[in-house]
């Protein structure tokens, strides 16, 4: 058995129920050596969502559901590495890759060949974003395991629910990885080495909120994050008496899916679009990629203001456009990690619209917080905000029938029942819808969940609490106990 590092510690359940996973699967590790242990938690989407990528402000709650990584070195040249949340899941619970064939000695693997070995299977695909990040470390930092690596991966965020299970276990295996090969790095470091697994291994084109959340998030606060690319601007906490859920729409979501691609795709589009209108010079380059001088808005989408949107641009960037004709005309986009695809129709306007307007709702959502959000008059405005976001989402193409149900349902209980706002969360198209709520309202969210399973036969849940980032949490060294030692000796 292995003990966590400190005496006197005060109790942590979360703690010893990672223990008692470790000790579960105790045949994969080596019995005589420490083991290292991180952990990160999922996140619950408030405002900003998919307008991150477009650079816009975020508020983002880190969750009590969280990720633990368990890692220690070992001598055989071989990774393994082991999920406890394959219940359920089609998937390969344990996968072993040879050492040599993620971190070759010669250098690093470069990163499309390390997404066609860690992509090929779909039932060991999961491995890409905890194997993704031994290969982001040695690429980026020159870090390399010697000699081999055994790893469990033990889960409590929700697959699939858009609470960011996914950048959880890249920044959870990110701080154990790291803290293995002797590097120390920043939460927002963290953060975009995770971002970069995500992106260029696992091959999901995700904004950087997700995995900030989840590195730096401060416990019952949101995180405001201006995604430019990454400038965390602080915690906002909640007024004592109003609460954030998560209602599960029993509706999987996946942020690769082709809907949030080409959402995200039909934003650059618009951003291109709209950069030459403005007399913006660019250039196109040998990698198919534009570049644009942009000294008004930075390179950023969200940072268009509304009413120059409206007057300025609107209605000369068309509701939709193939992709053929954009690329004709246009040439490729300024994003790094997605392209055009010339059979495709994409509704530009509503996608090129939807950053620029939430950004500016986001900001007052947070001048409202900040200032104290103490009427009703202002905890209605925060949930009307809420609302919009979800709208511009549904007109974006990135609804359900089940997220739409939820924010109907949470609109007619209404503040007399303590309900203020609701919207869809992260990539849309499913998950989890976030609720805004007077504190002690769980009696009503349970009868809304109950309403909605009733409707649809779905099944629902609630998504609660809030804990600390990665950074916030540290890492902790399990050493074994003298009598395994012994054992294993």
């Amino acid at each position: 058995m292995w003990r966590a590092d400190g005496t006197g510690r005060a109790p942590d359940p979360e703690l010893d129920e990672a223990l008692a996973a470790v000790a579960a699967h105790a045949a994969l590790f080596d019995a005589g050596r420490t083991i290292t242990l991180a952990r990160a938690p999922g996140r619950l989407d408030v405002m900003g969502g998919i307008a991150d990528y477009s650079g816009s402000l975020v508020l983002e709650l880190p969750l009590a559901a969280a990720t633990w990584v368990a890692a220690q070195a070992c001598d055989d040249g071989v990774v393994a590495l082991l999920t406890t949340a394959g219940d359920g899941l089609d998937i390969e619970a344990r996968v072993e890759i040879p050492l040599e064939s993620l971190a070759p000695e010669r250098g690093p693997l470069d990163y499309a060949d390390a997404r066609a070995l860690l992509t090929a299977d779909s039932r060991k695909a999961w491995s890409a974003y905890v194997a993704g990040a031994l290969v982001v470390l040695h690429h980026e930092h020159g870090r390399r395991l010697q000699r081999g690596l055994r790893c469990l991966v033990h889960s409590r965020v929700p697959v699939g629910k858009g609470v960011s299970s996914s950048a959880a276990v890249e920044v959870a295996a990110l701080r154990a990885l790291a803290a293995l090969t002797g590097l120390t790095l920043s939460g927002r470091e963290l953060a975009l080495l995770g971002q970069r697994v995500e992106n260029l291994v696992v091959g999901a084109p995700c904004g950087v909120m997700d995995q900030m959340t989840a590195a730096c998030g401060v416990r019952d606060h949101l995180l405001a994050l201006r995604c430019q690319p990454a400038e965390l601007e602080g915690h906002l906490p909640l007024p004592r008496d109003l609460e954030l859920w998560g209602v599960d729409s029993g509706i999987r979501h996946a942020v690769s899916g082709a809907d949030y691609t080409s959402v995200r795709v039909a934003a650059f589009m618009g951003y291109r679009m709209v950069a030459e209108q403005a007399g913006l010079a660019f250039q196109r380059g040998p990698d198919g990629r534009v570049r644009v001088r942009d000294e008004v808005w930075g390179g950023y989408l969200a940072n268009v203001a509304p009413s120059e949107w409206r007057t300025r641009f609107r209605e000369r960037v068309p509701e939709a456009l193939d992709g053929h004709a954009f690329l004709d005309r246009y040439g490729g986009l300024t994003d790094p990690v997605t392209r055009v695809e010339p059979a495709r129709t994409y509704a530009v306007r509503a996608c090129t619209e939807h950053p620029i307007e939430e950004h500016h709702r986001v900001r007052v959502f947070r001048a409202l917080l900040e200032a104290g959000a103490a009427g009703e008059s202002q905890r209605e405005l925060l949930g009307e905000l809420m609302y919009q976001s979800h709208a511009s989402y549904g007109a974006c193409g990135l609804g359900s029938d089940g997220t739409d149900l939820l924010v109907e349902l949470a609109r007619r209980a209404g503040r007399g029942a303590g309900v203020y706002g609701a919207k869809i969360t992260g990539g849309g198209s499913g998950g989890t819808v976030a609720v805004l709520a007077r504190a002690g309202s769980r009696p009503t969210l349970e009868g809304l969940v109950a309403t909605y399973e009733r409707e649809t036969g779905r099944p629902s849940a609630l998504i609660g609490g809030s804990s600390a980032g990665a950074s916030d949490y540290g890492v902790r060294t399990l050493a074994p106990t003298r009598a395994r030692a012994d054992r294993g000796a």
